[in-house]
């Protein structure tokens, strides 16, 4: 028994010794977490959040009044240009379409009546031609003969007067055929007029059958087969069959706040994330950006708003998505990442190891320095740097404030304009420690807490 309690009190004593060593080495340090710095792909990215548009669509209203007897498509179906979608009662449109091309075919039998009748008129002058040519000859005949007088005077006479009437008939024959022509042209006047007609009553029946203006799908239709539509009259709208998508041109409709608003211009990509179709991005570019200041809490226009209170605000931004997916539907929740600068291989360090440094603060380290520092010198601006790692002239790791100036800022990461150099050790953390942290002061790298940032971190 002695035995046992003499080995564990050599044991508490060795881990008091080891305690002691290790804290006593310790003492004086601030522990931190260093990362060292790395050049790498910057990108800078505004996110907005809306929902799938598609670039093109449009109401197909009713443009007949009656019953809906039939939809031939339901919401979600795919449609192409030209396509019957739905048929409004035409019983009245039908049966006057009927009734003119009756009356256009009656029309066409009557001008060919009459273009027969031309024809025999015709036959009759060129039969009243001959006769006349013939009575023409004899009559000259006639007039040699009587002169040398040889013809008797009835004779003569008898041919002066068939003479006469075939001059007449000939007249009358050719008065019957432009008679029958002028008939022929006035029938084909009233073919045009009752073509005209049946152009209109063919349009009205056509208002009752409605197609698809576009290729597209079917997004909306807030009317049952069976109900009754009317058209839209001078400031009325009328009864809305349905609503088409043109899909083949699909934007993301986000809101963008205002204070990310000014960095975005058309043209740049982005990338664009649905809530329904989780793992997939679809690459596209910026087409348009609003003007109008949106209130979030509404999305009503700031200058349609009556009201003067001050609050957050958005603005529209269009996304043209470069390859449409058939998975894509209206209304759907998405995101879009856009990125408005991007750099290539350039030095970054973590964001959070930025930090604000006043240089008199690590003067005044006694009471005395502290008085002697003027009202002047505490004013002054802090600078913004970071805490660089090096090694003193005994060898132990101090921590060095150095001014930075940075450029584009990534998810994580900043870039770094001038003040450091590729390879250098930073601190980056933890954030109470760089808050308290002055320059000169003893350092250790923290092995307890792992370090996980894009720079390289280092234990």
């Amino acid at each position: 028994m002695k035995k046992i309690l003499i080995i564990a009190l050599v044991i508490l004593v060795a881990a008091g010794l080891v305690a002691f060593m290790y804290f006593h080495s310790a003492s004086g340090y601030t522990k931190v977490l260093t990362a060292k710095l790395v050049k790498q792909d910057l990108a800078t990215v505004v996110s907005g959040t809306g929902q799938i548009k598609p670039k093109t669509y449009m109401n197909v209203g009713a443009t007949s009044f009656g019953r809906i007897t039939h939809f031939f498509v339901k919401e979600g179906d795919m449609v192409k240009k030209g396509q019957t979608v739905a048929t409004i009662e035409n019983v009245q449109q039908e049966a006057n379409v009927a009734g003119q091309e009756a009356a256009i075919a009656a029309a066409k039998t009557d001008i060919a009546s009459y273009i027969a009748a031309e024809r025999t008129a015709e036959a009759n002058v060129e039969h009243a031609k001959a006769d006349l040519e013939q009575k023409r000859l004899d009559w000259e005949r006639a007039q040699g003969l009587y002169q040398a007088g040889i013809m008797a005077k009835q004779d003569f006479d008898a041919k002066k007067a068939a003479y006469d009437t075939d001059v007449a008939s000939l007249a009358q024959a050719v008065a019957q055929l432009n008679q029958a022509k002028a008939q022929t042209d006035s029938m084909r006047g009233h073919l045009q007029t009752q073509v005209a007609s049946l152009r209109v009553n063919q349009d009205l029946l056509n208002k009752t059958i409605a197609v698809a203006p576009f290729d597209g799908i079917v997004t909306n239709m807030p009317i049952r087969e069976g109900e009754t539509v009317v058209e839209g009259i001078q400031n009325a709208e009328g009864s809305t069959l349905m609503t088409l998508a043109d899909m083949s041109v699909i934007t993301a409709e986000v809101k963008v706040d205002e204070t990310d608003i000014v960095n975005i211009q058309i043209g740049q990509p982005a990338d664009v994330t649905v809530d329904a179709l989780p793992g997939k991005v679809f690459k596209g570019h910026v087409t348009l950006v609003g003007d109008q200041a949106l209130l979030r809490s509404t999305g009503v226009a700031t200058s349609q708003s009556t009201t003067g209170t001050e609050e957050a605000k958005d603005f529209k931004v269009v996304v043209t998505l470069d390859t449409p997916s058939n998975d894509l539907r209206p209304g759907l929740s998405t995101t879009a990442k856009i990125t408005t600068a991007h750099k290539s291989n350039v030095l970054s360090l973590p964001i959070q190891a930025l930090t604000m440094h006043t240089p008199e603060a690590d003067t005044a380290k006694g009471g005395v320095q502290a008085a002697s520092i003027s009202s002047s010198q505490a004013s002054k601006t802090p600078e913004q740097g970071v805490y660089v790692v090096d090694k003193d002239a005994k060898g132990k790791l101090r921590a060095k404030f150095v001014p930075v100036t940075t450029g584009i800022t990534g998810a994580t990461d900043i870039e770094v304009l001038s003040g450091l150099t590729e390879g250098q050790e930073i601190v980056i953390g933890p954030f109470k420690t760089l808050r308290g942290l002055k320059s000169g002061a003893l350092v250790k790298r923290d092995t307890e807490k792992p370090v996980t940032t894009g720079s390289g971190a280092t234990s």
